[in-house]
């Protein structure tokens, strides 16, 4: 689980969120540009009825998707937003190596979109 100071709070806090989207096979990403340098990461992941009516479903999809983020991604340094969107229930089910390998590459994709994103100054 991430940390208090990274999660999202309040009603419709993830829904403020403004940012590109990015789709994987399992996920969808929006990652929204700079925070304030005191700011840190805040991370949220969505997993709706549509896709899994059972609640520990849902959380199971939650509690894999929070640990691959933690181990194997570095966002401490990070100022942004980001919300993963579920796409579907296999995810509670398919192997680890498979969602590793989305995730890892909607961050990466999603990174590459942020940095093209930032406006260019002139020295």
């Amino acid at each position: 689980m991430i940390g208090k100071e990274n999660r999202f709070h309040g009603h419709h806090a993830v829904s403020r969120v403004r940012g590109q989207s990015i789709h994987g096979r399992f996920f969808s990403l929006r990652m929204a540009g700079q925070r304030g340098e005191s700011s840190p990461y805040r991370l949220a992941v969505v997993v709706s009825k549509k896709i899994a009516n059972k609640a520990v479903v849902r959380n199971r999809i939650r509690r894999r998707t929070y640990e691959i983020i933690r181990t194997q991604l570095n966002l401490e340094d990070k100022h942004i937003d980001i919300i993963l969107y579920a796409k579907t229930a296999e995810i509670a089910f398919v192997e680890v190596d498979l969602l590793k390998k989305d995730i890892l590459t909607l961050f990466h994709r999603g990174e590459q979109s942020l940095r093209a994103d930032r406006p260019k100054y002139r020295s």
